[in-house]
């Protein structure tokens, strides 16, 4: 950044000045899959496990991951276990409840262990991490969520919230900040 205070000057992105309202109002589409379920998981808890031992990002399968990362991993398990969605992308066509989020944390967690090696695993903060992780994606309500996050099949509340993102993007926009375009695929 040299001496500038920030970057918001340093590039203006002609794809994003041409974004309409109908690109920001799209409800995320794409496949749920199990191994989707998993990898939230995991990078979930690996993530707290970093920060519980005062770590701000960590390495993991060749990303560079941060607290964005286990929020969107949590709020996705949270939002797949609310829902009850069907894990369809992968052919088992199975719902996400407590017990199936049960059995891949208890999975995954082996599966951290494994790649950590058990040493640095004791060492580590994962079933605290996993604790924490795990009662945030349990929850009933979604506590301080980073963004409006649409809901599938409920035309109200995803009016009300998308109208909150689009009022921000375009006034992003119309400001030049550099941005990334589109919601996560959450719901």
């Amino acid at each position: 950044m040299g001496n500038d205070p920030n970057q918001i000057g340093t590039m203006k992105r002609d794809d994003v000045a041409n974004i309409t309202e109908e690109d920001l109002l799209q409800i995320p589409r794409g496949a749920r899959t199990m191994e989707g379920l998993r990898l939230n998981t995991r990078v979930g808890i690996q993530y707290v496990a970093t920060w519980l031992t005062r770590t701000g990002s960590v390495p993991l399968y060749n990303l560079m991951e941060d607290v964005a990362t286990a929020e969107i991993s949590r709020v996705q398990n949270w939002q797949w276990l609310k829902y009850g969605v069907e894990l369809d992308g992968d052919g088992l066509g199975v719902k996400v409840n407590r017990e199936l989020f049960g059995r891949v944390v208890e999975e995954e967690m082996a599966r951290i262990e494994n790649e950590a090696g058990k040493e640095k695993f004791k060492k580590g903060m994962y079933k605290a991490a996993c604790k924490i992780f795990t009662r945030q994606s349990l929850r009933l309500e979604v506590i301080q969520q980073a963004a409006h996050i649409p809901i599938r099949d409920d035309p109200v509340t995803n009016k009300a919230k998308l109208e909150l993102v689009r009022k921000d993007k375009l006034r992003e926009v119309k400001a030049g900040y550099m941005m990334e375009v589109g919601l996560h695929t959450l719901v």
